[in-house]
């Protein structure tokens, strides 16, 4: 296999361990701060796990957070994988509860 290549998917997982992390304590924070209540009715009735609104489409985690969640995140935006990954690159991103 090949150096280079090896080393990119060793940093690529270094990052993806860091964002699963930072998945981890952004759900956590926001079920502190939301009282629990993550998923709106629409999105109890399909069976959505709060947690998945933390990873995928920002579109998906709109159409079924909660309105607690959604005020939640004006104060503590969701980073989606990619703005995590640009960040982590630059040095700049901030850690949820760092």
């Amino acid at each position: 296999m090949s150096l280079i290549f090896t080393h990119a998917a060793e940093r690529w997982k270094e990052m993806k361990d860091a964002y699963d992390a930072h998945v981890q304590a952004a759900y956590d924070k926001a079920l502190e701060a939301t009282g629990g209540v993550l998923v709106n009715k629409l999105g109890r009735a399909l069976h959505i796990d709060g947690l998945d609104l933390f990873t995928g489409p920002v579109s998906r985690a709109h159409r079924y957070a909660s309105w607690e969640l959604l005020e939640h995140w004006q104060t503590t935006p969701r980073l989606s994988l990619k703005d995590f990954e640009s960040q982590w690159v630059s040095g700049e991103v901030e850690y949820i509860g760092a």
